[in-house]
């Protein structure tokens, strides 16, 4: 007797381009308003390189103005990262065409909205275009950075994205074969001696 046949299953690729696009938009501009009403609430209340207790000594609030990157490197050069992330912005945008997987929009939308959040900051804020210096406030027990809701989103949507390649998921949603949380199956014929 024959096996039954296995039932088609469209590929994710042909999930609707719109959703995911949509998806993407949709976080990148929910994390830069979040990020950036978060900084005016900071700058409107909070004074300048004070550390505000939210959970005991655990979460803190400090606002400090950051002229580098993370951990403050690169002072001097926020016109690179301001390029920088303008590159990677138009990149995404550009990128995002390509994606059929909810879960790797997601990665870019977060990316997105985080990149664009500081941008803002390196673009309007003081001491002038293209050279501001972006607000962070988030002060971790026992982590060595103040950081903000962008960076936030930068960091998961790396995470994610670790684990997404790690995993062998493929842009458009499909599990690449041999990847870590697939394995291959044996070649037709082989046996459990076969060397």
């Amino acid at each position: 007797m024959a096996p039954e046949p296995e039932p088609i299953v469209a590929p994710s690729s042909a999930r609707p381009r719109i959703g995911v696009l949509v998806l993407v938009l949709g976080l990148a501009v929910g994390i830069l308003l979040l990020d950036q009403l978060a900084k005016w609430l900071v700058v409107s209340n909070l004074p300048e390189g004070v550390a505000v207790p939210v959970i005991g000594e655990l979460v803190q609030f400090e606002f400090v103005r950051n002229p580098g990157a993370a951990f403050s490197l690169g002072i001097g050069a926020t016109w690179i990262f301001a390029i920088i992330a303008c590159a990677v912005a138009v990149f995404i945008v550009v990128f995002a065409r390509r994606i059929r997987s909810l879960a790797w929009a997601t990665v870019f939308g977060m990316l997105l909205g985080g990149t664009i959040g500081n941008l803002v900051d390196r673009l309007f804020r003081e001491p002038g275009f293209g050279q501001g210096h972006v607000i962070d406030f988030i002060r971790i027990w026992g982590f060595p950075a103040i950081f903000n809701v962008a960076d936030m989103a930068i960091t998961f949507s790396v995470v994610i994205l670790v684990i997404l390649t790690i995993a062998g998921h493929g842009l458009d949603g499909r599990r690449s074969r041999g990847s870590a949380a697939e394995p291959v199956a044996p070649a037709a014929g082989a046996t459990d001696g076969d060397a």
